[in-house]
C-alpha cells in the first residue's frame, strides 16, 4: 500500500511533533515521490547540529515503521530566499 501525504502526516502528528515541539521545532514534509519523503526541519530545530540525528532517529524510524513502502527519508536543508537576499544585500553594502 502507498503511503499518502495525509497518512504521514497523522504519524508525524502522533510520534513525531510532540518531541520536535519540546525544542520549540517542527517538520514540514516538502514532497512524497517514488516513495521517498523529503522533509524540513522549522523552528529551533532547522540548522540544529543534531538534525541528521533527529530525522534518522525519529523521523525516518517512526515514518518507515509505519509505512514499510517508504524507501528513505531525506532532510532538506535550504536556506530561507529572504535571509539569503539580506545576506547579500549586507555583503554589498546595500544595507
Amino acid at each position: 500500500m502507498e503511503a499518502t501525504i495525509k497518512q504521514i502526516e497523522a504519524v508525524l502528528n502522533a510520534k513525531v511533533r510532540p518531541s520536535l515541539a519540546e525544542h520549540n521545532g517542527n517538520v514540514v514534509i516538502q514532497s512524497l515521490e517514488d516513495n521517498i519523503l523529503r522533509v524540513r526541519l522549522t523552528g529551533k530545530c532547522s540548522g540544529c547540529p543534531a538534525a541528521h540525528s533527529t530525522n534518522e532517529e525519529l523521523i525516518t524510524a517512526e515514518v518507515c515503521s509505519a509505512f514499510p513502502s517508504i524507501q528513505d527519508v531525506i532532510l532538506v536543508e535550504e536556506i530561507n530566499p529572504e535571509l539569503l537576499d539580506m545576506a547579500h544585500k549586507i555583503l554589498s553594502h546595500q544595507i
